[in-house]
């Protein structure tokens, strides 16, 4: 999870919120939830298993 957390924060710079691990088409995927400098939220998943980055959400609210 500590890799994961590297990772999203490379991708989008700021503080992680919130990190979870959810199962996606029977994909592990970890869900990483980061408040940039502006207060905007994103939502970075990362596959589990290699660590690649799948997809980046910025969200409108944190949940």
């Amino acid at each position: 999870m500590q890799q994961a957390q590297q990772i999203a924060l490379q991708a989008v710079p700021g503080r992680i919120m919130h990190v979870d691990m959810d199962l996606e088409n029977g994909v592990l995927v970890y869900e990483v939830f980061i408040m940039t400098e502006q207060g905007q939220i994103f939502e970075v998943e990362i596959l589990a298993r290699n660590g690649r980055i799948i997809k980046i959400d910025q969200e409108n609210n944190y949940d």
